[in-house]
């Protein structure tokens, strides 16, 4: 609050401002320090910020799409694409056939998992990875990072087939089971599978998905249903 008095008579005229009050002549510079330092801080809020997004971008890794042409035994082209996702340890497959219907295979290299949803199933199927699987995913983590196109020859590839038996008994619950898997298979019941030597005459193979890696190796991945 600003106190002025005045005192007038046979004395000369007096005035004075208590409280604070600033000669008019300061309000310029006074001014200008607090355009100063406001300009200042937007310039650290600036800087900081954009700190923050080149960390931010340093540390993320970008998913990276690879597309893998081979052929089948029978010679026709596997059409075949692979998004690696380095930032989570995941790779996902989705395998055309000839007849235009994709199937998706997931690697959760974190949790050592691999997950099939055959676009004719009802189904989802888990298996455990074992070493040559993660060296099979290895190889593509690797070739992503300067290829983008990979054509496998025919005659350099070696080709082997797995065979899954599906436990239709111990079946998994979709809420139990992490990210992304949960979202892959939400509409679908899950079975854990366990590999075999094969099905044997008594039982039917139900169907395959063949899986190629940079590695010219494919693996044909053939799934049938064990007794209860």
């Amino acid at each position: 609050m600003v106190n002025c008095w005045k005192h007038s008579g046979d004395h000369s005229e007096e005035g004075r401002c208590t409280g604070g009050g600033l000669d008019s002549s300061s309000y310029p510079q006074k001014a200008f320090w607090i355009g100063l330092s406001a300009l200042l801080l937007l310039v650290i809020i600036a800087l900081g910020l954009a700190g923050h997004l080149v960390l931010a971008g340093s540390g993320s890794k970008p998913l990276q799409t690879v597309r893998i042409t081979a052929s089948d035994q029978t010679g026709l082209l596997l059409n075949q694409s692979a998004v690696v996702d380095l930032q989570n340890d995941l790779v996902m497959f989705s395998v055309t056939s000839s007849g235009n219907q994709t199937s998706t295979v997931l690697f959760d290299i974190k949790h050592g998992l691999i997950c099939y949803k055959p676009v004719d199933q009802d189904s989802c199927f888990l298996q455990t990875m074992v070493r040559s699987d993660y060296e099979h995913v290895g190889s593509l983590v690797n070739a992503s990072g300067h290829k983008r196109n990979i054509q496998m020859s025919g005659n350099e590839t070696q080709r082997r087939t797995e065979f899954l038996g599906v436990l239709a008994a111990s079946q998994v619950n979709v809420s139990s089971l992490e990210e992304p898997l949960q979202t892959l298979c939400q509409d679908r019941s899950v079975h854990w599978t366990r590999r075999t030597d094969g099905p044997g005459k008594q039982r039917l193979v139900y169907f395959c998905i063949d899986i190629c890696f940079p590695s010219n190796i494919c693996v044909s991945v053939c799934f049938y249903y064990l007794p209860e």
